[in-house]
């Protein structure tokens, strides 16, 4: 199948069509993905794009994203397939009434199949292959990496009572971890891999532009620059682009052009999200000197 980009640097034109900008390393890693017909693991703090990037990639291509949404728990019945059993007990009332038999054959068919996200990207069949987002893998039980192994490595999903089902055209597949801990080795092995860092501030002003088009210069220039110094304070939860978006977006509505509006203080729970990182950040944000 020829890949959906010609290299790199479509990519990062394409991307940037959908207001979502990428660096060099982050246009490599998402044109190698998919020429390679691999999944590509993103890790990052959170905040930095990662889940952005599947869902600007599915715009991008014009094809549907399928998200998969991991926690604690999570099981094959909610991430692969389920039986629909009220289907399968109508089947068989409906056969009683007409005096007829069933064997499980007739009961375990696709016809019966509840589809998941897993297998509903596998057997997809639109003009293009969708883009499956399996987000926050960090957050499911060890487990469940395990049940991932055969659709990452050979893009199928085995049902037991019917057989294995392999894409005809494999899905881009993208999966985000936070790093709350450690994945196994055998998840790695299966994926091409990327670090998103915070981008450096000449880029985090460049994304705000884009995304808070309403922002006075000033204020992004500002923004930008004291969102990097808080990083560097002893906080609970540094805040990441997606705070900074909040947070400039918040100075906006409120009319202010710059980090001296008297009313800054008021928008300090877009960045900080927790009690002592409000004080602290408040107290950063009090020493700014003043015009």
């Amino acid at each position: 199948m020829k890949p959906p980009f010609t290299d790199p640097d479509d990519v990062r034109e394409r991307l940037d069509a959908c207001d979502y900008l990428v660096d060099e390393g982050m246009a490599a890693a998402l044109y190698f993905a998919l020429a390679l017909g691999r999944p590509l693991l993103l890790e990052g703090e959170p905040g930095v794009g990662k889940t952005t990037a599947a869902k600007a990639l599915a715009a991008a291509l014009g094809t549907p994203l399928i998200r998969l949404q991991c926690y604690e728990g999570l099981t094959a019945s909610e991430a692969l397939y389920e039986w629909n059993y009220q289907r399968q007990l109508l089947a068989i009332r409906l056969a009683e009434s007409r005096h007829v038999s069933l064997t499980d054959a007739d009961l375990f068919t696709a016809e019966f199949l509840q589809e998941r996200p897993i297998l509903a990207a596998v057997r997809h069949d639109g003009p293009r292959p969708p883009v499956l987002l399996i987000d926050e893998i960090d957050r499911a039980d060890d487990e469940f990496e395990a049940l991932l192994l055969e659709f990452l490595g050979e893009a199928a999903v085995t049902v037991p009572e019917i057989g294995t089902f392999t894409a005809s055209r494999p899905p881009y597949v993208v999966l985000t971890s936070n790093r709350s801990r450690d994945l196994h080795d055998a998840l790695r092995r299966r994926c091409l891999y990327h670090w998103i860092d915070f981008p450096h501030a000449a880029r985090a002003a460049e994304i705000l532009r884009r995304l808070v088009p309403a922002a006075h210069e000033p204020l992004i220039e500002a923004a930008t620059g004291f969102v990097g110094r808080v990083r560097g304070l002893d906080l609970d939860k540094a805040p990441g682009l997606a705070e900074a978006i909040d947070w400039v977006a918040a100075l906006s509505a409120l009319g202010a052009a710059d980090l001296t509006h008297p009313g800054a203080a008021t928008t300090i729970g877009a960045i900080a999200k927790t009690p002592d990182d409000r004080d602290l950040i408040g107290r950063a944000l009090a020493d700014l000197p003043r015009r």
